[in-house]
């Protein structure tokens, strides 16, 4: 019997653990170790201004879920884009701004859990002055997870908060 407070290890186990992949009985489960895939520069196609972005999950099929960490400078911003089945996203850290077409531009902050329906046109990225990290998450439908637009303008972008 354990002590209190005191965790009891099995004494054998099923798991065999290699540098990058866990075998748990005929299942192999794909471990990406920190560092293993770069971060890369967003491409100015569908951005505006400097944004980084880490992989987080890049789907295998059946899977859909894609998922990126995005980091935003001040000013930075996505294109006008839609997601076909609905993007989550989870802001980490800064201030941010997103705006769906047609409507006000909103605030968003470090802790804030955004959605954005399926086909709905939007756009996000940082403040003008502070930038902001978030959680990018969307699934594919037949392999498509975004239709990206046209660039979202600078008069666009400097319209009040509402």
């Amino acid at each position: 019997m354990p002590r209190p407070g005191s965790a009891r290890l099995p004494r054998r186990s099923n798991v065999i653990l290699q540098r990058d992949k866990t075998k748990i009985g005929s299942n192999l489960t794909d471990i990406h170790l920190a560092g293993s895939r770069p971060t890369r520069l967003a491409p100015k196609e569908n951005f505006t201004g400097t944004v980084w972005q880490d992989p987080i999950i890049t789907p295998q099929a059946p899977a859909r879920l894609v998922a990126n960490r995005v980091a935003f400078e001040p000013g930075a911003r996505t294109a006008w884009h839609t997601h076909p089945l609905g993007q989550t996203l989870y802001v980490i850290s800064g201030v941010g701004r997103i705006q769906t077409k047609g409507q006000p531009i909103r605030e968003i902050k470090g802790g804030d859990v955004v959605f954005i329906p399926p086909g709905e046109k939007h756009w996000h990225g940082g403040a003008p002055t502070t930038g902001m990290v978030h959680i990018a998450m969307q699934e594919s439908q037949d392999g498509n997870h975004a239709t990206w637009m046209e660039h979202v303008t600078d008069a666009e972008y400097a319209a009040p908060v509402g």
